[in-house]
């Protein structure tokens, strides 16, 4: 009777461990109708939705690749981790499965602490850190780590936890801005804010009204998020990577440019330089 008890509680446990993979298993689903497309992904649009963190990030390492060899090597972590948000966000709206939110939302709190460890200031850091970056970038993971902990206790509440994230990163934006004489890294800059603002107004439409969407036949407010989100989100790493070069290393002089014409401003953006040596200064 024991082993026959303890095989079936076996059996359970593994159940229990399984069941997070299953379809349906998260408790977040968004606005748009499931498996109304195909009966094999829960919602198509948000699914594909996720396209540009897949085609944007190889670009961007190509861009960056002299910003990469002779400023700071870490900047392809960023599209990295943005493509590994863009693969987990596509099998979680696939799915909807728990173990697929999860994935998609640390990947997006790793992407949040490496661009954090990359291009805060150091005029802000606390005194403590003594202006070295790595030991600050040190403090930023393990706090992170804990995080994630938090994150796979309270599924629930983590896609609101990570929008206010957006939000000290959103000041930042803006006090640097005010720094900043480049009237082309300016008007970036506000492009950056404004599809930011558009990208969070599109989350809360689609989270809080789902109803009066789906009345008017629009209920993909949520892929228009991922798209604006994605916009937003590498626009403000190439300010930021501008921004570090201006306030740490001026003399290796960055400079915006935009690919595929650098005269069209509504092109990809990318930050380059002109003087070409190495230098380290703490690099994370």
């Amino acid at each position: 009777v024991t082993l026959f008890v303890d095989v079936l509680l076996e059996k359970l446990e593994q159940r229990r461990m399984w069941k997070h993979l299953e379809p349906g298993s998260s408790p977040v689903d968004w606005c748009e109708g499931n498996y109304l497309i195909s009966p094999v992904i829960a919602e198509f649009v948000n699914t594909f939705s996720n396209v540009l963190f897949f085609l944007l990030p190889p670009v961007l390492m190509h861009l960056f690749r002299e910003y990469g060899r002779f400023v700071n090597p870490a900047i392809h972590v960023i599209w990295i981790l943005m493509m590994v948000v863009g693969i987990s966000s596509a099998y979680f709206h696939a799915t909807l499965s728990l173990i697929g939110q999860l994935l998609d939302e640390l990947a997006i709190l790793w992407v949040f602490m490496a661009a954090f460890c990359m291009f805060f200031p150091r005029r802000f850091f606390p005194y403590f850190f003594q202006n070295n970056r790595k030991s600050f970038s040190i403090a930023a993971v393990i706090f992170t780590i804990f995080a994630t902990g938090l994150g796979c206790l309270h599924p629930a509440v983590n896609a609101f936890a990570l929008m206010t994230l957006g939000l000290p990163a959103f000041f930042l934006l803006i006090h640097e801005l005010k720094r900043c004489k480049c009237g082309r890294v300016y008007r970036l800059g506000i492009r950056c804010a404004a599809i930011w603002l558009l990208a969070v107004t599109c989350w809360i439409n689609d989270r809080l009204f789902c109803d009066t969407w789906s009345a008017m036949n629009f209920p993909y407010l949520h892929a228009l998020w991922h798209v604006f989100i994605f916009i937003a989100s590498y626009t403000a790493c190439v300010l930021f990577a501008y921004f570090s070069v201006k306030d740490e290393r001026p003399e290796q002089t960055p400079v915006l440019k935009y690919w595929p014409r650098d005269n069209f401003e509504l092109g990809i953006p990318y930050v380059t330089i002109q003087c070409y040596y190495k230098s380290d200064r703490n690099v994370v």
